[in-house]
């Protein structure tokens, strides 16, 4: 439970909504809910035993125990930072005592901190000793413990091993957010980014467009990263976009920013000449307008290949001749026609176009003005007028005064069309002088100790190789990412977790599993987690996530969602299937499950989970939605005993829980392509309980080739697709 006076969860959600509008806000918070500056940081080693300071299973959850254990450098929950005002923090929580308890053998546990509470200030006194404000007690090993999760209770203060505690790894102070924006004009964004101005000249802009797709036109599993940015202006250029490179615009709405030529994407580097796209993954295009060459751009990609915030003035084609397996279209305006051409299966979102052509298993409109209506399945387009919730994807961009600013565009509900179609977007323009500018060879420790302090993250392009977990603990903290920055997770740590907090933003960021085994690459919420964020939800923009390829990765879950009102804005979850020599195969870059929800109330736009080894999805929270959904089964069970559910052949590629009583879906795919084995059978595509509010809308199941069966569609229903028949449509079910 919270601290007495605090309000409880859904009520402390309420009090900071009101606080925003009334209370002093500093760069640390809002008054009240604090994270002071820190006077020092590092282990607290205790006397007696030795041992540090720590909190049970790393934790970031309130109520998380305290306990004693053998110390590790590298560990988060390890450090703590011993704050101005006294609090005593770790991961961005604070020390408490458990009930506000002042008697002798009173607990201890981390809680949000909170500057008016007394349990949570303590001071270091001469002698070694935490005294807690509150009670005068001092902080105490339990039965002058010394083995590793001895227990952390305040007791009478008496000098004793168990009571006292060094301060071991230095004094530090993390970096702070300033009281007032400050206008930043020149930020050093890192090695791997390149900044246009209209003054340059078009023959070194285009010169290093293309030493930068010279180098990534084939490099998919290689560690670079780049991000091309264009001040506002008119630029005479072409950029033809490789592997891990984003092209963006520095405008606030794309059409300060014009490209005469094309930002485009071919499908040219295909070893066969074949035009083949289905590999095009991980580059970007954001916030340009284009005025293309002969009147059409091309934008051939697969997975993770976001298009957002754009305005063609001619046509776009979506494919280059051969096969492609994309994609994501949001915010944008096309001003004349799409042309999906061999598309496997595309999601569209709040934009406008002129029209759309072709057709091939599975095309999904959500929001978007102009779009054919639902003719599902013969052509198999579903169309939803309208977005429920949305916010989009928060971006970088120069204001007039020539300062870099960061916009986070407002949560709209039931919209459709662009954020941009009436002139500038709804949102908030936070000055980049508020972020920690992450840049390669940062750690994260530093990350971290940047978070503490107040600020928000501009991860710059680069392959960070992270030893600690990243938490993400306040809410509204924007995470932006440039050029798919990636972090590698070491020696099986969860990568990011983030607080059950109201309105984190978190966008443009890759995590690529570690060799060594990870539970979850990343957790929105704590296991438990249940305060309502309706007003405000936490939001995930091209969020990507990769088990193998570039290196023999291995985690049990790449993301597991336990918040309630979590927004899901395209994210491609993907085991891989190839890549480097010696990452890939069954036995090697094992993943169990793609995506765990087990938050209440998560709209999913643009869901892609490829490959994994049992569930490919598991929902099991409450009023669950998902709009377009695209799924490969794994290629590679060896056999069908290697790949067995209990007694059931295979597992389903989206799991809808038992006891879930709401969930909506439309426009889904699942694929099946056993090349290993092809006689492996999976039994269904979609798995859900029979009930009157499970409702799945606009499903197709293929078997690539006719390599490998999926028996039914959904439960029991619809036709099998094996060698024979290779495709079926179900147009409802349950």
């Amino acid at each position: 439970m919270p601290p007495t006076g605090i309000p409880s969860k859904s009520g402390r959600r309420r009090l900071l909504a009101v606080a925003t509008s009334t209370a002093v806000i500093t760069g640390l918070g809002i008054l009240g809910i604090t994270s002071a500056s820190a006077a020092s940081a590092g282990s607290l080693v205790g006397a007696g035993s030795g041992k540090c300071l720590d909190v049970a299973n790393g934790s970031t959850a309130d109520g998380a125990a305290i306990h004693i254990w053998t110390c590790y450098s590298t560990v988060a929950s390890q450090r703590w930072t011993l704050a101005d005002n006294g609090q005593v923090q770790s991961q961005g929580k604070c020390l408490d005592v458990v009930g506000n308890g002042t008697a002798d053998g009173s607990l201890t546990h981390l809680w949000t901190c909170y500057d008016s509470v007394a349990t949570q200030k303590w001071s270091l006194n001469a002698s070694g000793a935490l005294v807690n404000q509150a009670s005068g007690k001092c902080l105490d090993v339990q039965s002058n413990g010394t083995a590793d999760g001895s227990r952390l209770q305040i007791w009478a203060c008496a000098g004793s091993a168990n009571q006292r505690w060094t301060l071991s790894g230095g004094t530090t102070t993390p970096p702070t957010t300033p009281p007032t924006d400050t206008p930043v004009t020149n930020p050093d964004l890192g090695p791997n980014v390149s900044v246009f101005d209209p003054s340059m000249a078009a023959s070194t802009i285009q010169n290093r467009l293309n030493t930068v797709f010279n180098q990534q036109v084939t490099n998919q599993f290689g560690t670079q990263r780049y991000a091309l940015l264009f001040k506002p202006g008119t630029y005479n250029v072409d950029a033809n976009v490789g592997f891990f490179t984003q092209v963006a615009g520095l405008g606030l709405v794309p059409g300060q920013t014009t490209i005469n030529g094309r930002v485009h994407v071919e499908a040219d580097w295909w070893p066969d000449g074949s035009q083949n796209a289905t590999q095009n993954f991980w580059r970007a295009a954001e916030g340009l307008a284009v005025n293309p060459t002969g009147g059409q751009d091309r934008w051939s990609v697969s997975q993770a290949a976001p298009y957002r915030r754009m305005h063609v003035r001619g046509n776009l084609a979506l494919s280059d001749g051969g096969w492609s397996s994309g994609g994501w279209i949001s915010d944008s305006k096309i001003d004349g026609q799409i042309d999906s051409g061999t598309q496997q299966q595309w999601i569209t979102r709040n934009s406008q176009i002129g029209s759309w052509t072709g057709r091939n298993w599975n095309q999904t409109f959500v929001g978007v003005q102009g779009a054919p209506a639902t003719s599902f399945p013969n052509p198999p387009y579903t169309t939803i007028g309208q977005s429920p919730v949305v916010r989009e994807k928060p971006y970088l961009y120069v204001d007039a005064a020539g300062a870099y600013r960061v916009f986070v565009p407002a949560l709209r509900r039931n919209t459709s069309g662009t954020t941009w179609a009436g002139g500038n977007p709804a949102g908030e323009s936070i000055s980049l002088s508020r972020f920690y500018i992450v840049r390669p060879g940062d750690t994260a420790s530093t990350i971290n100790a940047a978070l503490a302090a107040g600020n928000h993250l501009l991860v710059t392009p680069g392959t960070y190789n992270i030893n600690q977990t990243i938490n993400v603990t306040r809410a509204d903290t924007v995470v932006l990412g440039l050029g798919l920055a990636t972090f590698v997770p070491q020696n099986g740590i969860v990568a990011m977790r983030v607080a059950d907090v109201d309105g984190v933003k978190v966008a443009g960021i890759m995590f690529d599993a570690g060799t060594t085994n990870s539970p979850v690459l990343m957790e929105v919420g704590p296991n438990g987690s249940s305060t309502d964020h309706a007003a405000n939800p936490t939001s995930l923009h091209d969020v990507f996530f990769r088990i193998g390829g570039s290196i023999a990765g291995k985690a049990t879950v790449s993301l597991q969602v336990n918040s309630d009102d979590v927004i899901g804005d395209h994210t491609w979850i993907w085991r891989a299937d190839h890549g480097n020599g010696g990452t890939v195969g069954w036995n090697i870059n094992t993943a169990d499950t793609g995506l765990i929800v087990n938050g209440d109330d998560m709209t999913f736009y643009g869901l892609f989970v490829e490959h994994y080894q049992k569930y490919q999805t598991i929902w099991n929270g409450e009023n669950g939605r998902t709009y377009f959904y695209q799924n490969e089964m794994p290629y590679d069970p060896p056999n069908q005993a290697a790949y067995m559910n209990g007694s059931t052949r295979g597992y389903a590629a989206y799991k809808v829980a038992d006891a879930v009583n709401n969930h909506q879906a439309w426009g889904l795919g699942s694929y099946a392509y056993f090349n290993v084995n092809p006689s492996v059978v999976n039994e269904r595509a979609f798995e859900v309980p029979n009930k009157a509010g499970v409702r799945f809308t606009s499903m197709v199941t293929v078997s690539l080739g006719g390599t490998g069966t999926i028996n039914r569609v959904i439960n029991n229903t619809g036709a099998t697709v094996n060698s024979g028949s290779q495709v079926a449509y179900l147009v409802t079910g349950p």
